[in-house]
């Protein structure tokens, strides 16, 4: 049996359906935008899970919640974890994926109160594959001394509960101003960045209309990196205030 040759893979902070500064609804052209990377895992982050608010506001505004809506006839498997919760509704991580879903798991990693976060972890099914794909979907704090315990979580996770060979993909907005977060999983847990230019550095993926900071990221694990592309500009940058990227990777 065959595993894929390419696996595709894309990650993007979609601001919770709403264009840079909350003008404008993008949701439709959200859908329509993801669907152009042809991505077979989605790892999405501010995605809005529920908020009555918008869905009185809006008249477009979907029935179902992002997730759901975003992977409609496309990505069959979906999980979401949910992490800020207030009186409107929830926000928090999605995965979607064209293949299937064994195990999904969201680890609440809130530094504080005031900045829920959350690490969501999927078994993918990889046709052909030895073992399952592990897929986290991450969205780091703000703060530096947040995102430190955060990386440590993460690694505690992988080092738990990933089998020794087995394929990682740790995907999402880590806002990590420093690269501090990619030493450590390059240490510790044998990852690397899909998007390492020659000097070590991340893509530059913020603000989407012209990205100068590297905080978007895509960490694998038993792959080979084939291709990557940072997908900035216009019509991107009507969307979300961040960069999507994508990258297609073949098991090694």
């Amino acid at each position: 049996m065959q595993y894929p040759h390419i696996l595709k893979v894309a990650t993007y902070n979609i601001h919770k359906g709403f264009s840079h500064f909350n003008r404008r609804m993008m949701v439709h052209e959200l859908r329509e935008r993801l669907r152009s990377l042809n991505a077979d895992i989605v790892f999405l982050q501010e995605v809005v899970g529920e908020h009555d608010h918008h869905a009185r506001r809006y008249p477009a505004w979907p029935a179902e919640p992002q997730y759901e809506f975003l992977a409609e006839s496309v990505w069959g498997e979906f999980a979401y974890g949910r992490n800020a919760v207030y009186d409107q509704g929830h926000h928090g991580n999605a995965i979607l994926s064209r293949y299937c879903i064994l195990r999904a798991e969201n680890q609440d990693v809130s530094a504080h109160a005031y900045e829920k976060r959350g690490l969501l972890h999927c078994e993918i099914d990889i046709p052909g594959a030895a073992q399952p794909l592990h897929c986290v979907c991450v969205h780091l704090a703000l703060h530096e001394r947040g995102r430190r315990q955060q990386i440590g979580a993460l690694v505690e996770r992988l080092l738990r509960e990933v089998p020794e060979g087995a394929p990682v993909i740790v995907a999402g907005d880590f806002n990590d101003w420093r690269n501090l977060a990619g030493r450590r999983l390059a240490t510790e847990l044998g990852l690397s960045e899909a998007f390492r230019d020659r000097r070590g550095g991340a893509a530059r993926s913020f603000p989407s209309a012209f990205p100068v900071l590297r905080l978007d990221r895509i960490y694998v694990r038993g792959f080979a990196v084939q291709h990557t592309e940072v997908h900035h500009g216009y019509p991107w940058s009507r969307i979300s205030d961040h960069a999507a990227l994508s990258a297609e990777l073949a098991l090694s």
